[in-house]
């Protein structure tokens, strides 16, 4: 065999592989131009009792929207109560998150947040030494523990305006335990 055959020979396997290639690559790219499937299926959706098929504000054919129960509103009062009986040292573990922003020593450093030592009970934006937002000078009032449930629950709905970036524990008995730790550093 001489070289030219050789050379054929090369080529067509070459020309194979590139056609095989080419083709494969073509697929792909042409897969991931179409829409992605949505994994699951559609739940069907409960009929309103009425007179008529077609649904209230809706074209016939389209589900009426299903009324959902009301999300229960925040009681601060009633994770203030429950710190009472809830567990200081699980509250500790819970407070080594805020540490991030907040000391909780006697005499500790302000640091993105105020020194927390004493903060129950307290004059809100009052320890010494730190530049507090001016929504959380003009809240005024002492830190109740009630206070400090619907502030550490949802700090921006509390004192819409405060410089505090954390958006809260949801959790009550998280909570709980949070302020009754609270409640020991004095």
């Amino acid at each position: 065999m001489d070289t030219f055959e050789f050379s054929k020979i090369a080529g067509a396997v070459l020309a194979a592989l590139i056609v095989i290639v080419g083709f494969r690559t073509a697929l792909e790219i042409a897969e991931e131009n179409r829409a992605p499937e949505k994994p699951g299926y559609t739940l069907p959706m409960p009929k309103k009792s009425g007179p008529s098929d077609v649904p209230a504000g809706g074209a016939a054919g389209v589900p009426a929207p299903v009324d959902m129960p009301a999300i229960p509103a925040f009681d601060g009062a009633s994770v203030a109560d429950a710190a009472a009986s809830a567990d200081p040292a699980a509250g500790a573990k819970i407070f080594k998150k805020c540490q991030a922003c907040h000391s909780g020593e006697k005499g500790g450093p302000n640091k993105v947040g105020p020194n927390l030592w004493g903060v129950v009970g307290r004059p809100k934006a009052s320890h010494e030494g730190f530049n507090y937002s001016k929504a959380m000078q003009a809240k005024g009032g002492n830190w109740t523990l009630t206070d400090l449930a619907t502030f550490v629950h949802k700090p921006k709905a509390f004192v819409p305006g405060t410089k505090m970036l954390f958006p809260g524990v949801s959790d009550p008995s998280d909570e709980a335990d949070l302020l009754a730790y609270l409640n020991t550093l004095k």
